[in-house]
């Protein structure tokens, strides 16, 4: 009887861990899936502008739409009912004190009627004021709005958050164009990520050196009584390792020149922050000198005040 106690609790904890182990890879799979569509994006600009038009735009706005949108609360009727709620919603409210900031200007375009649009219109604005880094990170410091509209497991709620804010700063880099009237707006279908850009094999040189171990094997347990003219297999062997070789040279000098692009942008954000810091700094003091000089004004005429008084009623 204990042990069957035991297997039953045992078969509970698996069951609870079940859905804790699919939220946990639902949010990693997004994390992962958005770091490479930044970095495709980067790669892309680097050949042509970033427009609606391009695969790696709206494949990058679906993925960052399902981020925001990842256990998001519905929104509770009069009636009780529940009615969805999109993420725009959501930023509209924890984005207010970013300065100069698009909300009001998004809120009251014309053409863009739904809340989800609205969210769609939002993300093409940010990015062509090189803004979206920015806007996310200010959403995530505002904890009290974050937990008022996410449950609890949402991405924006844990530790990818503050992946997600800076992954996002490398696109401050592109200089994106968009028609904010255009297909890609609407609202009324769902976000779809294609997944396929990213599912790309690639052989590790562990791999490919026993596999060309196995080939020399084969070769050399089948030719015992071969002629010189059956040694063309390992030249090709040999080709082809050193093409794969050669591209992984390649992937990795593009992976350093995105990096590289990347810390660049990095740097002179943190420099403009730097210096307006720096600018902010002098004009404070400048204005607690100003409000000193005026204290001390005040008080030479209040004392000079007293003094006047102080005669006229010793003369009476």
């Amino acid at each position: 009887m204990a042990s069957l106690g035991l297997g039953g609790l045992s078969a509970a904890a698996r069951r609870k861990s079940v859905p804790s182990r699919n939220a946990a890879v639902e949010r990693r799979n997004l994390i992962t899936v958005c770091r490479f569509s930044v970095k495709t994006l980067i790669d892309r600009s680097c050949f042509e502008t970033i427009d609606d038009t391009s695969p790696e735009f709206n494949n990058f706005a679906a993925i960052l739409e399902q981020i925001l949108s990842h256990r998001l609360k519905g929104q509770i009727t009069w009636f009780g009912y529940e009615s969805p709620r999109s993420f725009w919603d959501y930023i509209r409210v924890a984005c207010r004190k970013v300065s100069h900031n698009c909300i009001c200007s998004i809120e009251n375009m014309e053409n863009v009627g739904s809340s989800r649009a609205k969210g769609r219109a939002w993300i093409r604005v940010a990015l062509m004021e090189k803004h979206l880094s920015e806007y996310i990170s200010t959403a995530l410091r505002d904890f009290k709005t974050t937990r008022r509209f996410y449950e609890d497991g949402a991405i924006v709620l844990g530790e990818e958050a503050n992946m997600l804010a800076g992954m996002l700063l490398g696109l401050n880099a592109i200089d994106f164009s968009f028609c904010l009237k255009g297909e890609g707006l609407d609202g009324n279908f769902p976000a779809v990520i294609d997944y396929t850009p990213y599912l790309k094999f690639t052989q590790s040189s562990d791999s490919i050196s026993s596999d060309e171990e196995e080939l020399r094997t084969l070769g050399s347990s089948g030719s015992e009584g071969s002629t010189p003219e059956n040694i063309g297999p390992p030249f090709l062997t040999d080709e082809n390792s050193w093409y794969n070789k050669c591209k992984r040279v390649e992937q990795k000098y593009r992976l350093a020149l995105e990096q590289k692009g990347y810390l660049e942008e990095l740097v002179r954000l943190r420099e403009n922050q730097l210096s307006e810091s720096v600018s902010q700094n002098k004009l404070l003091l400048q204005r607690i000198e100003d409000m000193d000089l005026a204290h001390k004004m005040e008080k030479e005429q209040l004392e000079y005040i007293i003094v006047e008084l102080q005669d006229q009623f010793g003369c009476h």
